[in-house]
């Protein structure tokens, strides 16, 4: 059963209620809007005030116990893309989990701040050692920042791939541009894992998955049919993925609608493939990224 503990007292303007089973907070303060489902510690979408969603949840999500909703921010983790193991989970055991609330306050500039931690249990133990804790926390206002940090408390090191998988809200995918990966490394997933080397602005024209490697740049999203440009900080990642499944995957999927892919592309910041991470005994590593809405 997801766990739907929370402090005694949520910021005014923070409620929860339930999709179906799930238990979700829906929060404004002025800023911004936002929900966020318990389970998967996962933010739904969130839109500063004044903006439709920059964080972007398909209408055709679907809320069940042990699947993440198509959009939103998942949270792929202690490993991107799918494990070595075929009966391991594809993105890792965080995004469809049951995370508690530790923490859910205003801070004196406005904005939420929500803390959750990863849940133990005996499944989850199966699959990564019991003595590593995730954590991830939001500060949400105008501005939107994203904490995942792993704590190794065991003697050993761990390993870990992970990415947030985050669903930006566009105008229209044949319309935008993406700025700040020129002239870096990819590894082309659609095109059979082979490598290439970006030249100039990301445009979108068919199914798109790519692994941009060794880049900290900061990158941004040009939005001409919104007339805004989503900006994308980051500290503690070195790997940049651009994603879109274009018409034919997006009907396979069964939750993007018919022509949801349009409206949304994902560029996530993480640590895959070559930029794997290692984490030292008694370690903590933090991957923190922040959006920001600017006028075109």
């Amino acid at each position: 059963m997801t766990n739907t503990s929370t402090p005694p007292l949520l910021p005014t303007g923070v409620s929860i209620d339930h999709q179906g089973p799930l238990p979700i907070l829906h929060g404004s303060n002025g800023a911004c809007s936002f929900s966020l489902l318990l389970q998967g510690a996962q933010l739904l979408f969130w839109a500063p005030q004044g903006q439709s969603p920059v964080v972007w949840l398909s209408p055709g999500a679907k809320f069940l116990a042990g699947k993440s909703p198509r959009g939103g921010i998942p949270i792929c983790w202690p490993w991107f893309g799918p494990h070595e193991k075929p009966n391991y989970p594809a993105h890792g055991v965080a995004r469809a989990s049951d995370w508690s609330l530790l923490e859910a306050r205003r801070d004196e500039g406005g904005d939420d701040v929500l803390r959750f931690r990863l849940l133990p249990s005996a499944e989850l133990q199966a699959l990564y050692p019991s003595d590593v804790d995730l954590e991830v926390s939001y500060r949400l206002g105008a501005q939107l920042e994203v904490t995942l940090t792993t704590h190794n408390r065991s003697n050993t090191s761990f390993e870990l791939t992970e990415a947030l998988h985050t669903y930006l809200g566009i105008g229209d995918i044949s319309e935008i541009s993406i700025d700040g990966l020129e002239a870096t490394d990819f590894i082309d997933k659609v095109d059979q894992g082979t490598r290439h080397r970006q030249s100039g602005s990301i445009h979108i024209a068919s199914e798109t998955d790519r692994v941009y490697l060794s880049t900290q740049n900061r990158c941004s999203v040009n939005d001409p049919i919104l007339q805004r440009r989503i900006v994308i900080d980051k500290e503690g990642s070195a790997s940049t993925i651009v994603w879109n499944p274009w018409s034919e995957k997006a009907q396979s999927l069964g939750d993007l609608g018919d022509s949801g892919y349009r409206q949304m592309i994902c560029v996530e910041s993480g640590n895959a493939l070559e930029n794997a991470i290692s984490v030292a005994p008694g370690d903590t590593h933090q991957l923190c990224v922040r959006y920001s809405c600017l006028p075109l």
